[in-house]
């Protein structure tokens, strides 16, 4: 039996600039807000010794790939070649509408061991962030969520368009990796 710790990539989404550069909001930017929040989540995984996380973007200034399609195709070459068991892509959702806010996930499949792994990072949030929990949604074209070999969640962890969403995850970024780290070590311990 195999005795290693459970591999975690933590995907940062977006570029710090483009191609594939995040939304803006409240003068923050997405690529900012998933870095940070993805550095405190690998720091936690990585004090536990059950858990070894690898980030897509271990420095601010890491640029992946020269295009979206290839930036893309960088984060899930990544994770696949590390032999990750899990993908956790972190996004800051955007919307028109500025009193949208709370969290969501998207997985491949519904009927899904990431389905089962989107509910408990869901909930690990609510606790954590106090946030909504919006739903969990089948995206089958997002290419993250395609060409990985493992299973894999996109969460939308708030909506940077909404002022107060965006203070959270802007002032108190622990709270955000904590609720992540929780619900995926929550779902590990059931598994």
């Amino acid at each position: 039996m195999n005795n290693r710790p459970i591999r975690v990539y933590i995907d940062q989404g977006h570029n710090p600039v483009n191609p594939n550069a995040g939304a803006e909001a409240f003068g923050l930017r997405e690529q900012n807000l998933t870095y940070t929040i993805g550095v405190i989540c690998a720091e936690l995984f990585n004090a536990d010794p059950s858990f070894e996380a690898r980030l897509s973007r271990p420095t601010a200034q890491t640029q992946l790939g020269t295009s979206t399609a290839s930036s893309l195709r960088a984060r899930v070459d990544g994770a696949n070649s590390w032999g990750a068991d899990y993908f956790i892509s972190l996004h800051a959702n955007a919307s028109t509408i500025a009193s949208a806010s709370g969290n969501e996930a998207y997985v491949y499949s519904i009927n899904s061991p990431a389905y089962e792994l989107a509910g408990d990072i869901l909930r690990g949030l609510n606790e954590t962030t106090g946030l909504q929990t919006r739903g969990i949604f089948a995206r089958p074209t997002l290419y993250v969520l395609r060409m990985t070999q493992m299973p894999a969640v996109l969460v939308e962890m708030g909506f940077i368009t909404n002022e107060g969403d965006a203070n959270l995850m802007a002032n108190q970024p622990d709270l955000f990796a904590q609720g992540i780290y929780q619900g995926t070590a929550a779902y590990v311990n059931r598994a």
